[in-house]
Order: structure tokens, then C-alpha cells, then sequence
């Protein structure tokens, strides 16, 4: 009778350990790490640095590596870019977004975005922008980090406060405007008002420069799976404004909800209320 390996038992059988180490080797580049070498990535990954050689190597004839002038530092290639634009593609979310920001984008003239959240940062996934001679450093694929956008705010509207805490254990929370939460307790305070009131509103909240209105996106589960939102380049809006923007983008929050299957067994009304501090 054949011994079956204890390691080789469950879900861990099917795991291709060349293939696990190849991706992994990829995620060690990143914002911080924008540029690695063998000798880096064989200490990282702890392993021997010719099979790192030979990691690299496959990567870099791939695309998915490119090698800096000819050196021994190595970047992320072209082909990481091209499987994240086919990822995005492939999102259902995107495909049926789109052209509902870019409906609520004429209606109201100011950018619209739809983002959805990982780990601790939001990634921005369809983007829309009126003819403006303004450009936004914002685009598909920029990450900001969560607790310090409107945006990220709606994302965590599910969110116990165990699960805020586990997210976030340090103290102190990175500060980027005076409106920034400075820790979990004052965050999950606003994710509990803006999930009360159906929507969030800030002004000055990551750019001292610029208002966000956001809404959340529900699946068929309840859950949220995206923002939807409007970015409006003032630091105040007046409250007149506000009601009419408000109003829209929970519109086009709902109507993207609906062709996910969402199907609330009452139909939401946000509640139009004043923000004190946003």
C-alpha cells in the first residue's frame, strides 16, 4: 500500500511550491521597494541565491521583471501592469460602473470614482473626469490609504469595532489633515454615522483642498463591495449644494447596487444631515 506524505494531505498537496515562490518574489516590490536585487530578495525570501538568479531570470523574459540599465537591480515589468488592466477589466463591478459615473460625471461636472478596499488601503477602479485644464494625480490603480478618505470611510461601514481594531492596532492613526481620525475609536465613530446616515460627506479629509461625497455599493450578499463617489475641488461646499450632489451619487450608488442584485428588503433613505467636523 502507498504512504501517503502527511504534508501532502489537504489543500497543501495542490500548491506548486516554484510557482508560490515566483509570486512571492514579486510582492516583495512594491511603493517602498521599488527596485531589488538578488542578493535583497535571496535574504527576504530566505533562499539560495541561485535560485533566485533563476526566479529572476524567468521573470524578467517574461515581462513581468525588468532589469535597470542593464545592472543587477531589478523593477516590476510591464506585463504586472497589463494583468492588473485585465484584472480591472474582468470586474464585473467596472464593467457595469462605468458608464454610470460617467452619467453622474455630466450630471454634476465633477470627477467620479469607484473604489474598492484592500486590507488598509482603497484602490481606485473606474475613474471619470470632466473636461477641466485641472488635472488629478488620482488614477485606476492609485491607492490611498483607508481610514484617511471619505471614500475608505464607506468601505468600513460593515465593520464591528473588534474588526477596526484588528485592522488598525497601533494607538495613533496616521494624521493628514487636521479632519484626519487620529484613532480607531474616533474612525469607527464616523463609519457608524456615515452607515446611520447613508452616505459620507468630508471636506478637507485627506487634501485640505478638496470635498468628498461618497455612497456604498452593495452585492446580492448585503454586503459592500465598493464606494461610488464624487470629488469636488473646494475646501467647503455650501449646503444647498451638497443635498442636490448628495442625492446623485446615492442614485448612482444604488441604481450600480441594483445591478449587482442587491435587493434591500426596504429601500434606503439617507437622511440629509448636517456633519459637525465632517
Amino acid at each position: 500500500m502507498t504512504q501517503t506524505n502527511p504534508s501532502e494531505t489537504g489543500a497543501d498537496k495542490y500548491v506548486v511550491p516554484a510557482l508560490e515562490r515566483g509570486l512571492r518574489l514579486l510582492q516583495e516590490f512594491g511603493r517602498d521597494s521599488r527596485t531589488l536585487g538578488a542578493p535583497e530578495l535571496a535574504r527576504r525570501l530566505e533562499l539560495p541565491r541561485a535560485t533566485v538568479f533563476r526566479m529572476l531570470n524567468t521573470l524578467e523574459g517574461m515581462g513581468f521583471l525588468e532589469r535597470i540599465d542593464g545592472g543587477s537591480e531589478y523593477r516590476l515589468g510591464m506585463a504586472v501592469l497589463r494583468l492588473g488592466f485585465e484584472y480591472l477589466s474582468s470586474l464585473e463591478l467596472t464593467e457595469l460602473g462605468q458608464p454610470l459615473i460617467a452619467r453622474l460625471c455630466d450630471d454634476i461636472s465633477y470627477p467620479c470614482n469607484i473604489v474598492v478596499r484592500d486590507n488598509r488601503s482603497i484602490i481606485y477602479v473606474a475613474k471619470v473626469t470632466p473636461q477641466s485644464p485641472l488635472a488629478s494625480s488620482v488614477r485606476v490603480g492609485t491607492r490611498l490609504p483607508a481610514h484617511g478618505t471619505v471614500l475608505g470611510r464607506v468601505l468600513m461601514g460593515d465593520m464591528s469595532l473588534a474588526e477596526l481594531r484588528a485592522l488598525y492596532p497601533e494607538e495613533h492613526l496616521e494624521a493628514f489633515t487636521a479632519n484626519t481620525p487620529k484613532t480607531v475609536m474616533a474612525l469607527f465613530n464616523l463609519v457608524e454615522a456615515d452607515r446611520v446616515r447613508g452616505y459620507a460627506f468630508g471636506e478637507g479629509f485627506y487634501e485640505a483642498s478638496i470635498s468628498t461625497i461618497a455612497a456604498p455599493v452593495r452585492d446580492h450578499s448585503g454586503r459592500i463591495v465598493a464606494a461610488l463617489g464624487s470629488t469636488i475641488p473646494a475646501p467647503q461646499v455650501s449646503p444647498s449644494q451638497v443635498d442636490g450632489l448628495v442625492q446623485r451619487v446615492l442614485a448612482a450608488a444604488n441604481e450600480l447596487s441594483g445591478l449587482l442584485n442587491y435587493r434591500p428588503q426596504v429601500q434606503p433613505q439617507a437622511q440629509i444631515l448636517p456633519m459637525p467636523g465632517h
